[in-house]
């Protein structure tokens, strides 16, 4: 199937060279290519209409779960008819096997899946086993080690109309690809025998399952129903079951592991006795026997995954199978916010080989453990051919090796925190701007030497990059107030940056002992109240957030005018070019655009961001009066709160707006309950699962029945005879 997108809208300001140059440039065959598209100037759209041209599988990686999450869902609505799968880590915590020798500390894997993104995991396999018309969105869990998809593929069980099969055959085929038979609990992952009926809940799909009906020992009927009503959705001529659970392996090769296992303790064991560690060769061997017992009686052990090399048969020291094997050879990579996926993708090899050699050497796992293992950097360019690098502030890797003629990548030696590149040094490398006179029919991204790095710097909406404004350090908190006093009496927001967690916590204090409503974020604040609290920024219930590195890319805050750095001359991670040019941008949504900078010194930093604004600035001013343009602010919608059930110490008012009116004097709870799980399960599927979980647990409280939940509320809530209000 083709790529067809689905928009209200078509390519606007940069969007439509960007678009084209791109296009050009992957059909020539360039490995690497890269969009310098500022803040707000729609890349997400640009990517969109690449994909639909080109008609490749895509993989599109962002460095963290909530931008993937946002991408996954802008892309659902691009491309509705074709095959769009979000794949990120399945774990809502996760705590890995370590050992602490200096205080003999060992501690043991834990963690907890979510279910509904290992469904989202299982549907993503299936659909790149199955079509060619599949965008993924995914985090850096790509690159981690999954099961062999010859394996996979290989235990599928197809099953059609008319097909000679025993019914007792198609259940163990089923229970051999890991599905659990539950007649009473049904659910993803299991099926269920009715005489001459089987239903099955594919792993994948979330309301649905696929009834196969026997007529003696041929399948007479198939067909897809509803899991709750039983009722039928449609009749099909064939389905195809795809395992249960992401790691898969046939039997005949469970055996041979074993063996090999085995073989692999037994010399371990033998050199620790030899080297006098006779605590680690006991150890290991009390590990491996129970792993190996448990592998033969249950078909699975704890920590499987560190025998991986052994289930798939690779040889030591090679890479193991990930997602972008499920790929077709010929696929597209897009790298979203590029500074900082890529250094993401780098840097995992080395943190997980550290953990687990400690591991190995003192006997808690064999040392084929270590195969287990997230790619290499250069193993992942190896596997990936072409590439699109997607940022505001792409660094030296990927302007480097955005040239026609590098058929290799090029490895850019440098600090993680110096990866900033400004316009003056795209001008050194000869890159040709958006707007330049050159033709995009003239275009020749096959000529060598000129890197391809489009710009993207003109907004649909007629927007400028925002005012940068230098302010001495002394007073800068005087300063501060003054500016906040300023914007919060024209209903504008403001976003204050410090360099630590203290510094933003004692600021906030400080700002509300001068009347302003302020609030703080950093990595402490747990995840969901971070998302309530950029919430109620938007929502005008506080004008003012204090923060430190959170307020960066991703950020999509349209009310927020000004944007305050303090201590801007601090040279630093915090405080270098990528992560000033990332923090301005955060202004560049609306009209009135400001940033402040306090600083008693131009750093090379503070004037790579001036050089780059003011050249980002004259082009959109030239490109607004060419085209008489008249610039318009971003709007958008306030997210519905996630707060919808109110902890004990907010006041009683605010537990009116979420509670039943009093009006309905006998309101059915079971009716409440049922809409609320409605609502959960929606929000769930919308990757909203902050949401969702204050859903749940306001349904517990209803069921427990506290009198918090039941009594009787005034104001908004459930009118009489009416549903419920939003």
């Amino acid at each position: 199937m083709a790529f067809k997108l689905t928009s209200d809208y078509s390519p606007q300001g940069d969007q439509a060279q960007a678009i084209a140059k791109l296009v050009k440039s992957i059909r020539a065959g360039n490995s690497h290519q890269t969009l310098l598209g500022v803040t707000g100037s729609g890349k997400t759209f640009t990517m969109a209409n690449i994909i639909e041209q080109i008609g490749k599988p895509t993989l599109i990686m962002s460095h963290n779960k909530t931008l993937a999450a946002q991408l996954y869902s802008e892309f659902k609505n691009f491309f509705p008819h074709n095959a769009v799968e979000y794949f990120v880590s399945y774990f809502d915590y996760y705590q890995p096997e370590a050992y602490i020798p200096r205080t003999d500390t060992y501690i043991e894997k834990d963690s907890s899946i979510n279910d509904e993104i290992e469904r989202l995991r299982l549907s993503t396999m299936g659909s790149l086993l199955t079509r060619e018309d599949t965008v993924v969105i995914a985090s850096v869990s790509c690159i981690y080690g999954l099961g062999s998809p010859d394996d996979y593929e290989g235990m599928m069980v197809p099953a059609w109309v008319g097909q000679q099969i025993r019914r007792d055959d198609f259940l163990q085929a089923l229970v051999a690809i890991l599905f659990e038979r539950n007649d009473i609990a049904f659910g993803r992952g299991k099926f269920r025998v009715r005489g001459d009926v089987v239903e099955v809940h594919p792993a994948y799909l979330d309301e649905t399952a696929v009834r196969v009906e026997f007529f003696g020992d041929e399948i007479d009927r198939i067909s897809t129903v509803n899991t709750l009503t039983g009722k039928v959705i449609e009749k099909v001529d064939k389905h195809t079951f795809f395992p249960a659970k992401q790691f898969v392996t046939p039997a005949d090769k469970m055996k041979k592991a074993i063996v090999e296992i085995r073989k692999e303790a037994d010399a371990r064991v033998a050199k620790f006795e030899k080297e006098g560690k006779l605590i680690e060769a006991q150890r290991l061997r009390m590990r491996t026997d129970y792993d190996i017992e448990m592998m033969q009686e249950m078909g699975f052990c704890q920590g499987i995954e560190n025998y991986s090399r052994h289930l798939t048969g690779r040889p030591p020291g090679s890479r193991p199978h990930t997602l972008l094997d499920f790929f077709p050879d010929d696929y597209l990579l897009m790298m979203d916010e590029s500074h900082a996926t890529i250094p993401q993708v780098g840097g995992m090899y080395e943190g997980d080989k550290s953990r687990k050699t400690v591991l190995v050497d003192h006997g808690f796992r064999l040392p084929s453990a270590l195969d287990n293992r997230p790619l290499r950097f250069d193993e992942f360019m190896h596997m990936t051919h072409q590439r699109l690098y997607v940022s505001a502030t792409p660094g030296p890797f990927e302007i480097v090796n955005s040239r026609p003629d590098n058929k290799r990548f090029i490895p850019v030696k440098g600090r993680g925190d110096d990866r900033g590149f400004t316009h003056i040094d795209l001008k050194k490398l000869n890159v040709v701007p958006s707007g330049s006179a050159e033709a995009v029919g003239d275009f020749d991204p096959s000529k060598p030497g000129k890197p391809l790095v489009v710009e993207q710097i003109i907004r649909p909406t007629g927007l400028l990059d925002p005012v940068l404004v230098l302010r001495p350090l002394k007073h800068q908190i005087d300063e501060t107030i003054e500016l906040c006093r300023q914007r919060v009496e024209i209903g504008e927001r403001v976003l204050v940056t410090t360099l630590t967690k203290k510094t933003a916590e004692d600021l906030s204090e400080y700002l509300q002992g001068t009347g302003l409503k302020v609030r703080y974020i950093h990595a402490d604040v747990d995840t969901v109240e971070r998302v309530e609290i950029l919430r109620q920024l938007r929502a005008a219930a506080f004008d003012i957030l204090v923060g430190i590195n959170l307020l960066r890319e991703g950020l999509d805050l349209p009310e927020v005018s000004l944007v305050c750095i303090l201590d801007a001359d601090k040279e630093g991670f915090l405080r270098n070019e990528t992560s000033l040019i990332q923090t301005a941008g955060r202004a560049a949504r609306h009209l009135n655009g400001q940033c402040v900078l306090f600083c008693d010194t131009v750093t090379d930093s503070i004037q790579k961001l001036i050089d780059v604004t003011e050249y980002r600035r004259s082009r959109q001013m030239a490109h607004n009066e060419l085209h008489g343009i008249t610039p318009q602010g971003v709007k958008r919608a306030v997210q519905e709160s996630l707060q919808l059930y109110s902890n004990q110490r907010e006041s009683a008012d605010k537990l009116e707006r979420s509670m039943v009116a009093d009006d309905e004097e006998a309101y059915d709870k079971v009716r409440v309950i049922a809409e609320l799980e409605r609502e959960m399960l929606d929000a769930s599927a919308k990757l909203e699962f902050e949401r969702a979980a204050h859903l749940r647990d306001q349904i517990v409280a209803l069921k427990d029945g506290s009198a918090a939940a039941a009594a009787p509320r005034k104001k908004i809530g459930y009118p009489k005879g009416k549903g419920r209000k939003r």
